[in-house]
């Protein structure tokens, strides 16, 4: 789903400080003129219905600036947010239309249980959760799906094995290892060792004293 944010033109000479005060947050938008940028000011409303509905690098949006005759299909490249309150400090989109190819970023999802976890007992473990991909700005895919069922301890997979979406390449080291199948571990479990602790001692404190 294509999710609309309207907004204005900044004004000039406003701080960012103030617009936060007065409900607006300060954006920009790349890409639409070549080096050019628009200053924008987004309601904070919007902004946070646009996070709970979009991923950062992901998904489409139409920024439209009633103001400038504007309505730029773009990703939401990144947002910008106070260390300590986690409020959203600033936007960036950047605009795809004359775009051929643009890179997002896409979870990995893994589809069924391993072998080697549901009959072996190994573990699964994930050394990617997200693939950086190339791809057209109007077929952008949701996940990149991995069926694992048939992983036994031992195996892995890395980026060049994967079947990506039609139309997808990705970016970045080939030979990235996106996950493996580990033995079960010999580690003792410090739940179990603290039972046996426990049980060591009452035995005994319930072991009769050596008469003198």
């Amino acid at each position: 789903m294509e999710f609309t944010v309207q907004c204005e033109s900044r004004k000039p000479g406003a701080k960012p400080k103030a617009m936060r005060r007065d409900g607006q947050i300060p954006a920009v938008l790349y890409g639409h003129d070549g080096t050019n940028a628009v200053s924008l000011a987004v309601p904070a409303k919007t902004v946070e219905v646009l996070l709970k509905s979009v991923a950062v690098n992901n998904s489409i949006v139409s920024v439209q600036v009633p103001s400038l005759s504007l309505d730029c299909k773009s990703l939401l490249r990144s947002v910008q947010a106070d260390p300590v309150s986690q409020k959203t400090l600033h936007l960036s989109f950047f605009s795809v239309a004359s775009q051929k190819s643009i890179q997002v970023t896409v979870p990995i999802q893994t589809v069924g249980i391993a072998k080697g976890v549901d009959v072996n007992g190994g573990i699964l473990e994930m050394m990617l959760s997200e693939l950086e991909l190339s791809c057209s700005p109007t077929n952008i895919p949701e996940t990149v799906e991995i069926d694992i069922t048939n992983l036994d301890i031992g195996d892995s997979l890395h980026v060049n094995e994967l079947t990506l979406p039609e139309g997808a390449e990705s970016v970045g080291e080939p030979g990235r290892l996106v996950l493996s199948i580990a033995g079960k571990s010999t580690a003792p479990d410090p739940d179990e060792e603290a039972e046996a602790a426990a049980a060591a001692d009452a035995s005994a404190a319930d072991a009769p004293a050596d008469e003198a």
